[in-house]
């Protein structure tokens, strides 16, 4: 490590007039004493700040408790029965529509971790060295990049943004600033698909032509529901969970998860399509796609979202490659034989996440004018892994000490997010985009690259 690094990671002092400036919002003591900040070792606990602490951030906060190295400094989120974890004083229509998305709120937290409505006032602790940012998706580029200026060390989830500009622009951030980025596609801490690369990559299933996954929900008839709109919830700061999005009056099928169907906030192929490409392109070994095609609409469900109920998505590589995604929820039941992803080889078919296995290798017969035996021995692989999110957590621990690479930084996290992009830029568009990945434009296709970004709402902006 050296001299900037000794410096940078620990802080000097904590300021106890800080502190209670920046505990004023909820009325709370600030915690510590000025004390000398020293490196962390291998041993020590990583004080941790987290924001957004709903559904995912309570999976995320419950998780990283149970890691003998951490300790909990903060929190925030700007609903405020989440915030001092009260459910009964969640509201309680919220609780009858998202039903288990709320969440119990359970944990044994200490006395001293301390609590903030506005996640500036978090990242102004000189006392944490790590935060968790799973705040709704339009958010995490604007928090992302202001924790890199704090010299803070990130855990941020998936998506990594909601475009493609700002993607890049943490990228740079993490950079500038010498920070660990975890990005939560734990896919990447799969010890299980470790050993499905390998039999890609080796050749055992022969040259893969086609990788398939699917999202698959059946919503129909009546999805996130229609909803007039209302006064928010008491509790809620709306204008603060709108940030950098245009003012809008307040529906009860927004918050505090539904946000995933409206394309503003998030969208379902973000959601789900991006553990799915990622985990692809790790397998391939690809970056990014050169075309990207995209069908769907609302078809079937009757609700208020802004996303597709229906949506089949192709990226295809330089490689000789396709990647076909599919997000169904208008309809039910399986659209692989088995598992969550397939690799469609010359030799044989493997899935991957296949039900109480890691993986599954299937063989192809030849077809026409070729011989017709197997081309290829079945196989099967043991599923070895745990809970991979607290292997992800683990892993960032770790990296956050050593300053090694994570399992999946800032730039792997941003490449597969941009096929979320793509693919809804295609759709918006109706139309074939070519990608040009190094400059990360579209080529002679300016209604794409016009939805590269969008202009923030004031006071924020992008670093």
């Amino acid at each position: 490590m050296n001299e900037n690094q000794e410096k940078t990671t620990r802080r000097r002092f904590l300021k106890n007039s800080t502190m209670a400036a920046a505990s004023v919002t909820l009325g709370l003591n600030a915690i510590g004493v000025p004390v000398m900040q020293s490196v962390l070792g291998a041993n020590e606990r990583v004080r941790v700040g987290f924001i957004g602490v709903g559904n995912r951030g309570t999976q995320l906060l419950e998780r990283f408790m149970k890691q003998n190295d951490v300790e909990v400094a903060a929190l925030c989120d700007v609903y405020e029965p989440y915030l001092m974890r009260d459910y009964s004083k969640v509201d309680k229509k919220l609780r009858d529509s998202l039903g288990s998305r709320v969440p119990k709120m359970t944990e044994k937290l200490g006395r001293n971790v301390a609590r903030y409505k506005d996640f500036r006032h978090l990242l102004d602790r000189k006392d944490i060295d790590a935060v968790v940012i799973s705040t709704p998706d339009h958010w995490h580029a604007i928090q992302t990049i202001m924790a890199c200026q704090a010299e803070k060390d990130i855990y941020v989830e998936k998506p990594l943004s909601v475009t493609v500009l700002e993607g890049r622009k943490m990228v740079e951030a993490a950079k500038r600033y010498d920070r660990v980025i975890q990005v939560g596609l734990h896919r990447r801490s799969s010890k299980s698909y470790r050993q499905v690369i390998d039999h890609v990559q080796t050749g055992k299933i022969g040259k893969v032509t086609v990788a398939r996954a699917y999202r698959i929900s059946n919503m129909h008839p009546n999805g996130i529901g229609r909803y007039p709109d209302t006064a928010p919830p008491k509790g809620l700061d709306w204008d603060m969970w709108l940030g950098p999005r245009p003012r809008r009056p307040h529906k009860d099928n927004i918050v505090l998860y539904k946000f995933r169907w409206w394309q503003s906030y998030s969208s379902q192929m973000a959601n789900w399509g991006v553990h799915y490409c990622d985990a692809i392109r790790w397998v391939l070994q690809e970056q990014a796609p050169v075309s990207i095609s995209a069908h769907g609409g609302s078809f079937a469900v009757d609700d208020d979202r802004t996303v597709p109920d229906t949506m089949e998505v192709i990226f295809e590589f330089a490689s000789g490659r396709l990647l076909i995604f599919g997000q169904y929820e208008a309809s039910g039941g399986p659209a692989l034989v088995d598992g969550e992803i397939e690799f469609r080889g010359t030799l044989g078919n493997l899935y991957s996440g296949t039900s109480g296995t890691g993986y599954k290798i299937v063989p192809s017969k030849g077809g026409q004018f070729q011989d017709s035996d197997p081309r290829i021995k079945p196989a099967e692989g043991k599923r070895i892994d745990g809970d991979l999110t607290e292997q992800h957590i683990r892993n960032f621990l770790d990296c956050v000490k050593t300053r090694q690479r994570t399992n999946c930084d800032m730039e792997t996290g941003h490449r597969s997010t941009t096929f979320a992009h793509l693919a809804n830029i295609a759709l918006a568009t109706r139309s074939r985009i070519e990608w040009d990945p190094k400059y990360e434009r579209a080529i002679n296709n300016r209604k794409a690259n016009k939805l590269l970004h969008y202009e923030y709402r004031k006071p924020w902006k992008l670093g």
